[in-house]
C-alpha cells in the first residue's frame, strides 16, 4: 500500500466518488413527494422540544405552530444563528456565527459561553443536549466562522473539536481533535458518547464518552454530512447538504490551482459545493447542466443537490430522500422527526419541508 502511493507521483490519481446505490438510490422524493410547508429565507436548524418544533433563518428563531402551520418569532441575536438544540426539559442551546453559544429557558438567557470557553474556537456548527446538564458541542473549525464552511473546505483544513459543557459549573472539555469539520452531533446511548458527522472526510463516527475513541460507523459517503437527529424507532436521520462530483474532488487535489482560484476568484463562483446553483450565468459546472429538448437532466453533474437518509437502529442506510440536479429543494442542512414525520430544511431552497414516516 506505501509503495502504491509512491507511484502516484509518476502514473497519477484516479478521481473516483461512491455512487449513489442500494438505500441511497436517487429518486425525487423531496420534489414529488415531500410537502412544502413554509417558504423561508435559507431556513438551517431544526429541533424539536416536547411541545414545539423551532427553526433558524439568519438572525431569527422562529416556532412552527401546531403541526407545521405558520410561523412564530421566538427570538433575534445579533448575528446569525449557526446551531440549535432543545433538551427534554424545554431548553434552548443556540449557537451563533461569531462563535457564542447561548443557553435558554424559554424566552430568558441562562448562561452565554464564548470563545474564551473554548480554547478559543468560534464555530459551533451542531449542538445538542445528553441531558439537563451536559451540552455536547460540535466546533466545526478553529480558524474559520460556520459561515465560512467552503473556504474551510477549499483550504482542506482538519481542525475542528468535539467538546462536552457542563452546564451546572460552566465547564468546557474537548473530547476530541484534529476533525475535519464536525457538522453534526447526536447522543448514543451505546457508547455513553456521541455520533458526528465529519464533513470534509464524508463519513459517521462514534466517539467514546470517556476516552474520545473513534469508531467510523459509515464511510465513503457520496456527499457531505450535515447534522444528524434521532428517529423514533432508534435510528437516526442524516442530511447531506451538497454532493461529491469528480470537478470538485480534482481541484481538492490541485493545492496551486486552488489557491489561485480563492485568491483571484468571488467565492460564489469557485468550484466548491454549493446549497443552491444555477441562479448565475457565471457559476462553474454549467456545461454540466447536460439540457435534452429542454429538459435539464437529472443525473447531470451539479455542485448542490437535495439528500436526506434514514437509518435504522443499526446506522445503516435503509432509505433516502433526494432532489436531484434539476430539482429545486436543494442544500439540506436539518431534519427532525416528530408525529410520524420529518420536517426537513431546505437551505437552498428557501423551505421546511415534511415527509412522512414509513415503518
Amino acid at each position: 500500500m506505501i509503495f502504491a502511493s509512491l507511484f502516484d507521483v509518476f502514473r497519477g490519481k484516479a478521481v473516483t466518488i461512491p455512487p449513489m446505490d442500494g438505500a441511497l438510490r436517487p429518486n425525487t422524493a423531496l420534489d414529488d413527494s415531500a410537502s412544502e410547508i413554509l417558504e423561508v429565507s435559507e431556513p438551517d436548524n431544526l429541533c424539536a422540544s416536547a411541545e414545539h418544533v423551532f427553526y433558524s433563518s439568519g438572525h431569527d428563531l422562529m416556532r412552527l405552530e401546531g403541526h407545521g402551520e405558520g410561523p412564530a418569532a421566538a427570538a433575534r441575536f445579533d448575528a446569525p444563528i449557526s446551531a440549535l438544540a432543545c433538551s427534554a426539559e424545554g431548553d434552548l442551546a443556540v449557537g451563533l456565527d461569531d462563535g457564542r453559544v447561548i443557553i435558554r429557558n424559554g424566552t430568558a438567557e441562562r448562561s452565554t459561553l464564548g470563545p474564551a470557553d473554548f480554547a478559543g474556537f468560534a464555530c459551533p456548527t451542531a449542538l445538542a443536549f445528553a441531558d439537563a446538564h451536559t451540552l455536547w458541542v460540535c466546533q466545526g473549525s478553529a480558524t474559520h466562522r460556520p459561515s465560512d464552511w467552503v473556504v474551510d473546505l477549499m483550504g482542506k483544513n482538519a481542525s475542528g473539536s468535539i467538546w462536552r459543557v457542563d452546564l451546572a459549573s460552566r465547564r468546557c472539555e474537548r473530547v476530541a481533535a484534529d476533525l475535519a469539520f464536525p457538522y453534526g452531533v447526536l447522543p448514543d446511548p451505546q457508547s455513553g458518547g456521541v455520533l458526528v458527522s465529519e464533513s470534509w472526510r464524508h463519513r459517521l463516527l462514534r466517539m467514546g464518552g470517556g476516552n474520545g475513541a473513534r469508531e467510523i460507523v459509515l464511510d465513503k459517503l457520496p456527499g457531505y454530512p450535515a447534522r444528524l437527529s434521532g428517529g423514533a424507532d432508534g435510528g437516526a436521520w442524516l442530511c447531506l447538504f451538497a454532493p461529491r462530483n469528480r470537478l470538485i474532488e480534482f481541484v481538492l487535489q490541485e493545492d496551486a490551482y486552488r489557491a489561485d482560484m480563492m485568491r483571484s476568484i468571488e467565492r460564489d463562483y469557485w468550484i466548491a459545493p454549493a446549497l443552491s446553483s444555477g441562479a448565475a450565468f457565471l457559476e462553474p459546472l454549467q456545461c454540466g447542466g447536460v439540457k435534452t429538448m429542454g429538459i435539464h437532466k437529472p443525473w447531470s453533474p451539479t455542485r448542490s443537490y437535495g439528500l436526506v437518509v434514514r437509518l435504522d437502529p443499526n446506522l445503516r442506510p435503509v432509505a433516502s430522500f433526494h432532489s436531484r440536479a434539476n430539482g429545486r429543494r436543494h442544500g439540506i442542512t436539518s431534519a427532525v422527526e416528530r408525529d410520524r414525520r420529518v420536517f426537513v430544511t431546505s437551505k437552498g431552497g428557501n423551505a421546511i419541508l415534511s415527509l412522512p414516516v414509513m415503518p
